[in-house]
């Protein structure tokens, strides 16, 4: 019988009834997903609380080892899904369910990230409310999801807007705000004890005074200098044009926003923070105990940016100190000049009156005064990325502050400037510009005529005098010169011994000292937005932060009249945020009893960013119930709890894309190991084992202007592409509605079914790579399920075809060899190996004619993972009355599912001269003797010499002659 294309296959309806159309795909899959939500399939019990099994279910959770499978945080999109999008979904439910066949508690669901801007842009545009929006954009999206057959805990699904989860988030972020990083533990501690320190005076406060002695504001300012959570006046990504300040990762390499292309500025705001810096260590440490990609651990490695030197303090007017961080301390008696970020906090404050009378013109950059200097040259440099201020320009710029600070090694006064290469993001902000060993700083000094010192002998042969060279000096081989002074000797040490022998020096007396330095910064919390996570957090009328009690969360998110932030012109750079909050007054300005009576006190308005509650959401899926609790011990501990196998603990496998290999990870793992700290959870990562899959790609089409035209639309004619009679590029590229290329999974599901579309997206490669979207290879899955149908069952009658008699030898060989690798492939998540073998299988049951009713319920076992719902469909027809979801995967006998014989080519000089059938198990020493005595090869080689017999058992014999 013909194949036929799903359209087809339904004009023959009336004559093959019960032929696999999509029409009946429709009906098998709507029918078992109905089924499984009714009987709670996928449910999944923990040890305690409202979801512990009950009485003696076979699924007791004592009774099976766990298996704790997640996808990375969807955010429930306005314009629904389209093919691209399930991939990772389909995939663990694949091995999700293949762990329960293999005799696991599975526990996997899904959520939703709910919180950010896209809605609430969606709200200014339409004036409909964001969670109006965001609700249906779940809805759509669960109903999407559930027409691909997903085997989801929906009893553990959350969404990060649900009050009762931010609860949770509002009441981790109050344990972070109430705890200080103890480096003597190496840990987060409660910052009651750290104030019982303060108060019984065996950590004495910065400035001698009793604890008692200090005022409310006092107190709180100096406990924010150990908070992991605090607000301080920072520099910021401030963005006029959508009226918020964004993080790092939000701006673009031109110093724009991600979201809507305005300018961002730099400027000095009060922000929340999170200490994430004091975790550098650990966080660095434990990437050793996780079985993730080595590329995603180096990337976080190089985000987080652990370097060794030493701090050190130059003494500078009106007794204050510019402590820098560097690397090469060897190098402090090159040091000829400082430079400090534009926005250093020490700026304004050592800014003399008028120039110094030796100052050069070229260092004044045309101003009457140091200060007029400064903040002109700091308006110039707010409007420049970080990116751009990096850049290796030709052009150095930099203005004198007029002051000058004592180079410790030198006691030699050496001017400071401010210059936009030197960042608040690394290190302290200063440095000490070393022109001779580092190019910026040679660059600098060429430009702005400043001493140049060598105090790295060069060994490539160049002058003594770096006036005369073309560039600057850099090596870690050579020894130290012009290095005397101020009682310590570099002179004739290696680099190493003397950073050993300055650092100690500069310790002994007080002004630095050997340290660890990081390129992460600490993480910028706070937004002035609408839609996010209120914090939990009022002020006095002295302006005195307060947490609120856990009795007063959640905070709710308020109603407001307007969505908008207040936006100003996007080149206003000295504007400053007014959030949606800030406009709710009823809200902000409440009365509260804290303990010591009703006072007024007005609300924080600044809102989380929406990192905030993907940061968790692993433990809520663990008990998503517990009103009593983030998340119970004995289910963290039983779920995600350390192991032999996993020293860290953490979910068992999380899948996702590459993209978020920094920022999400990253705050997730910060927050799981505050936790720890604090004793909520045993686990001390969220995350053991990651894999990143790859992505759809899909055609794009573009107009003679460049713009995206409709896919569906396009036309070939002559080997070119055409689109409403125009001529059109085509290109790969990603797939998503703005490239216009978009396709629904609920299209291919209405012309094919779903498990075609799992079948497919599972077969089109390695799941880690990304592969284009074909849709003329859709029908081969398609195909594939007509024939594994037909196997089983008539298309006339919709009666079993399969037989009772037992299978031969050579059908046993062919299942068993077909259930040795689908199990080993499903276990490795080769889900494309795994199909194609389970083709190979149906294939040989096609020629063989008949089914033999012991392969049949195999092959529709091991079909059930990537299939499940013609899978269920079959094993019901087959006999059976429960859901195959716990039936045990078969498994293979290793006598049947070796090759009986491996054919073995023998090659003389690189031809083939003969085809041996061997034992798979044959050694090389009887290969090589059972090759030169074939008569075949023994004519081939004739007089000639044997040289060399290269074997590799069973596949290859390769004898050299001459």
């Amino acid at each position: 019988m013909s194949e036929t294309t799903p359209a087809s296959g339904a004009a023959e309806a009336t004559t093959e009834p019960f032929r696999y159309t999509a029409a009946l795909a429709a009906d098998i899959e709507s029918r078992w997903q109905d089924t499984w939500e009714k009987e709670g399939t996928f449910n999944a019990p923990n040890p305690v609380g409202p979801l512990a099994v009950e009485g003696g279910d076979a699924r007791d959770v004592t009774a099976k080892p766990h298996s704790f499978i997640m996808d990375m945080f969807p955010y429930p999109s306005g314009a629904g899904l389209h093919v691209g999008h399930p991939l990772g979904y389909i995939a663990t439910d694949v091995y999700a369910r293949f762990q329960r066949m293999t005799g696991h508690n599975v526990l996997h669901t899904l959520g939703y990230d709910a919180f950010g801007l896209p809605a609430e842009q969606h709200a200014v545009a339409t004036g409909v409310h964001p969670r109006t929006s965001t609700e249906a954009a779940i809805t759509n999206m669960r109903s999407q999801l559930r027409r691909l057959g997903l085997g989801h805990d929906s009893r553990r699904s959350i969404s990060t807007i649900d009050p009762e989860y931010y609860r949770w988030t509002q009441w981790i972020f109050l344990q972070i705000f109430n705890s200080w990083f103890d480096p003597a533990a190496n840990a987060a501690r409660p910052i009651d004890e750290l104030v019982a320190q303060f108060a019984d005076g065996s950590r004495p406060t910065p400035d001698g005074r009793p604890w008692a002695e200090l005022s409310g504001a006092e107190r709180d300012e100096l406990l924010g200098e150990y908070r992991l959570a605090y607000s301080k006046e920072v520099p910021v990504n401030w963005c006029p044009g959508l009226g918020t300040v964004l993080a790092n990762e939000e701006v673009t390499a031109d110093g724009r926003s991600e979201r809507g292309n305005f300018p961002v500025f730099k400027s000095k705001l009060r922000q929340w923070m999170m200490r994430i810096t004091a975790y550098g260590d650990r966080l660095i440490g434990d990437l050793d105990k996780l079985d993730w990609p080595e590329a995603i651990k180096q990337q976080q490695r190089n985000w987080i940016g652990r370097s060794e030197g030493a701090r050190v303090a130059f003494p500078v007017a009106h007794g204050r100190e510019i402590t820098v961080f560097t690397t090469r301390p060897d190098t402090l008696f090159g040091a000829t000049y400082m430079v400090l970020a534009p926005e250093h906090e020490l700026v304004d404050a050592i800014v003399p009156a008028a120039w110094p009378g030796e100052t050069l013109n070229d260092w004044k950059g045309g101003a009457h005064t140091p200060a007029e200097a400064v903040a002109a040259y700091r308006a110039a440099a707010a409007a420049k990325s970080d990116v751009e201020r990096q850049m290796d320009a030709k052009v150095k710029t930099g203005v004198f502050t007029g002051a000058y600070a004592t180079n410790p090694v030198t006691g030699k006064p050496i001017p400071v400037f401010i210059a936009d290469y030197v960042l608040m993001g690394y290190g302290t902000g200063a440095i000490m510009a070393v022109p001779a060993h580092d190019s910026r700083d040679f660059a600098f000094a060429r430009a702005f005529s400043l001493p140049l010192r060598c105090v790295v002998e060069p060994t490539d042969g160049r002058a003594a005098d770096p006036h005369e060279w073309d560039g600057a000096f850099d090596s870690y081989d050579s020894v130290l010169v012009n290095s005397a002074g101020e009682g310590v000797s570099l002179d004739g040490l290696t680099v190493p011994e003397a950073k050993r022998t300055v650092t100690a020096w500069l310790t002994e007396r007080g002004i630095g000292e050997g340290t660890v330095n990081y390129r992460l910064r600490d993480w910028l919390f706070s937004r002035q937005r609408y839609w996010g996570e209120p914090f939990p957090i009022v002020y006095d009328e002295d302006g005195v932060m307060h947490a609120l009690p856990e009795s007063m969360l959640p905070v709710e998110v308020p109603e407001v009249d307007d969505y908008s932030p207040h936006t100003y012109d996007p080149q206003d750079a000295t504007s400053t945020p007014k959030t949606p909050l800030s406009r709710n007054e009823d809200w902000v300005n409440v009365e509260l009893d804290l303990g010591d009576g009703v006072k007024k006190y007005r609300r924080e308005t600044n809102t989380m960013p929406n990192w905030a509650g993907s940061c968790w959401y692993e433990l809520r899926y663990v008990d998503p119930v517990n009103r009593d609790a983030v998340v119970a011990p004995a289910n963290e501990a039983y779920w995600m709890g350390p192991t032999e196998q996993k020293p860290a603990g953490g979910v068992d496998l999380y899948v996702g894309g590459s993209e978020h290999a920094v920022l999400h990870l990253l705050y997730a793992r910060f927050w799981h190991k505050v936790l720890h700290d604090l004793g909520h959870v045993s686990s001390v990562e969220p995350f053991h084992k990651l894999f990143n899959q790859g992505m759809i790609t899909a055609d794009v089409y573009r107009d003679a202007r460049g713009f995206p035209v409709p896919a569906a639309e396009v036309e070939e004619v002559d080997g070119g592409y055409t689109w409403q009679g125009q001529p059109v590029t085509r290109e790969a590229g990603k797939m998503g509605k703005s490239l216009k290329n978009a396709i629904a999974p609920d299209d291919i599901c209405a012309e094919y079914g779903a498990d075609t579309l799992r079948l497919y997206e599972m077969s089109m490669g390695p799941l880690d790579v990304s592969r284009p979207w074909d849709p003329r290879a859709v029908v081969g899955s398609f195909r594939f399920l007509q024939r594994l149908w037909r196997n089983i069952v008539s298309e006339e009658t919709g009666e079993l075809v399969v037989t009772d008699e037992p299978a031969d030898e050579a059908t046993l060989r062919a299942l068993h060899k077909a259930i040795d690798g689908i199990r080993g492939d499903l276990a490795g998540l080769r889900f494309n190996t795994a199909v194609a073998k389970a083709i190979e299988l149906n294939n040989y049951l096609v020629k063989r004619g008949s089914t033999p009713r012991e392969v049949a319920e195999s092959l529709v076992l091991m079909v059930a993972p990537l299939a499940p719902h013609v899978a269920e469909e079959l094993w019901h027809r087959l006999g059976h009355t429960e859901s195959l979801t716990y039936t045990d995967f078969p498994v293979a006998d290793p006598a049947l599912a070796v090759a009986e014989a491996v054919v073995c080519p023998v090659q003389i000089k690189g031809k083939v001269k003969a085809r041996l059938e061997v034992p798979p198990t044959i050694t090389d020493a009887e290969l090589e003797a059972l090759a030169l005595a074939d008569p075949a090869v023994i004519a081939a080689i004739g007089d000639a010499p044997v040289r060399k017999v290269i074997t590799k058992a069973p596949k290859l014999v390769n004898i050299v002659t001459g």
